[in-house]
C-alpha cells in the first residue's frame, strides 16, 4: 500500500520480528482422531506488533507496520495486512511465516492456541530490519512480541538505541531474555509485561497485588522505563509511574477469547498517549481495550465501540 497521509500525533509504527497468520476456529467438540467440522473459521494477520497497529487504527490512528516476511505464506500474510488497510514496510526473509492456529470446543468453553516457533532469521536478515527502523518516521515505535530464532537477545535494545536517540516514544511488549536485554539501557516509555513475564524478569513469583507493584516501581525507579503496566488477566491491571501506582480492577465481562488482548490493551493506551491524554486516562483506555478484546472468539481484536462502552464503566483510579 501507499504511504498514508499522517499527523505527528497519531502515527506510529509497530515492529513485528515474528508475525503470524492467525487462523481460528470454532468446533463443537474436540475428538482424537475423527475429522471435525468447523462452524466458523477467521483468518486475520498477527503477532504482536501487527495486533497493536490493527485495533489502533480502528480507534483513529495511522500505523505503520514493520515485518518480516517469507515463503508463501509470507505472502499471504501480506495479502491479509492490506485488506486490512494498513500501511506496511515489510522485510523479506527466506523462511516461512508461521500459521498459529485457536480452537474453540463449544461444547466446554475451552480455548485451545496451537503457535509454532517460526522460521530462522539470518544476521543480514535482521540488520534489514535495524536499516528500516533507522529511517522510519513516527511519533512512537510499538516494539512487541517474540523474537526468531537466529535474532540476538539484545535486538530490540539495538531498536531502542537506534529510534530512541530521535526522540521518538518507545514502548516494548516482549518476554524472557529480550525484555531483559530491551529493559537494560533505558530509554523506554511504557513497557507492558503480563504477571508471568513479571514474574520471569524479576526471578520470583509475585503473589500480590502489592508485590506486582513494587516489582514494576522498581523498574520506574531503576530507570529503565517511564511507565510500567502489568496485566493481570481476570484480576485487572496496574499501571507504576513516578507518581505512584495505579490499580484499576478487572470488568465483569463473558470472556470468548483471550487472544490479542495484551496487543488491544497496548495499542488502546499507546493512542491515548499519542493523542495527548495523561498516563492514567491512557491506562484506563488500554484497561478498556484489552478487555474488549475477550468479548469476540476468534482474532477479532477489540472493537471501538466495545472499547467506549467498557471505558465508560471503569472509574477513575486512585494512585
Amino acid at each position: 500500500m501507499p504511504d498514508a497521509d499522517t499527523t505527528p500525533d497519531t502515527m506510529i509504527a509497530t515492529l513485528t520480528m515474528n508475525p503470524t497468520i492467525d487462523v481460528a476456529y470454532e468446533v463443537e467438540r474436540l475428538v482424537p482422531t475423527h475429522k471435525m467440522r468447523t462452524n466458523h473459521e477467521y483468518t486475520n494477520p498477527g503477532g504482536g506488533g501487527i495486533n497493536v497497529a490493527r485495533v489502533f487504527v480502528r480507534l483513529g490512528g495511522n500505523a505503520r507496520c514493520v515485518y518480516l516476511s517469507g515463503g508463501p505464506t509470507g505472502v499471504a500474510l501480506d495479502g491479509l495486512l492490506d485488506l486490512h488497510q494498513l500501511v506496511r514496510a515489510r522485510v523479506p526473509i527466506a523462511g516461512p511465516t508461521r500459521i498459529a492456529v485457536t480452537m474453540l470446543e463449544l461444547a466446554t468453553g475451552q480455548e485451545y492456541r496451537i503457535t509454532p516457533e517460526g522460521p530462522p532469521v539470518t544476521e543480514a536478515e535482521w540488520r534489514a530490519v535495524l536499516a528500516q527502523i533507522a529511517d522510519i518516521r513516527c511519533a512512537a515505535l510499538v516494539i512487541s512480541g517474540s523474537l526468531p530464532h537466529g535474532v540476538p537477545d539484545d535486538f530490540y535494545a539495538q531498536v531502542v538505541r537506534t529510534i530512541g536517540a530521535r526522540g521518538v516514544r518507545v514502548v516494548l511488549d516482549t518476554s524472557g531474555a529480550a525484555l531483559r536485554a530491551g529493559l537494560a539501557g533505558g530509554g523506554v516509555d511504557l513497557v507492558k509485561p503480563s504477571r508471568g513475564e513479571l514474574e520471569a524478569l524479576v526471578g520470583t513469583t509475585l503473589p500480590t497485588r502489592a508485590g506486582v507493584a513494587d516489582a514494576a516501581m522498581a523498574i520506574v525507579e531503576a530507570g529503565q522505563a517511564r511507565l510500567v503496566a502489568v496485566t493481570l488477566g481476570h484480576e485487572g491491571a496496574l499501571l507504576a509511574r513516578r507518581e505512584g501506582v495505579i490499580d484499576v480492577p478487572a470488568l465483569a465481562v463473558e470472556a470468548k477469547s483471550t487472544v490479542g488482548a495484551g496487543d488491544s490493551f497496548v495499542a488502546g493506551m499507546v493512542y491515548g498517549l499519542c493523542t495527548g491524554q495523561d498516563d492514567a486516562a491512557s491506562f484506563r483506555l488500554g484497561v478498556a481495550a484489552g478487555t474488549a478484546a475477550v468479548l469476540h472468539p476468534g482474532t477479532d481484536l477489540a472493537r471501538p465501540a466495545d472499547i467506549a462502552r467498557l471505558l465508560a464503566q471503569i472509574d477513575g483510579p486512585v494512585a
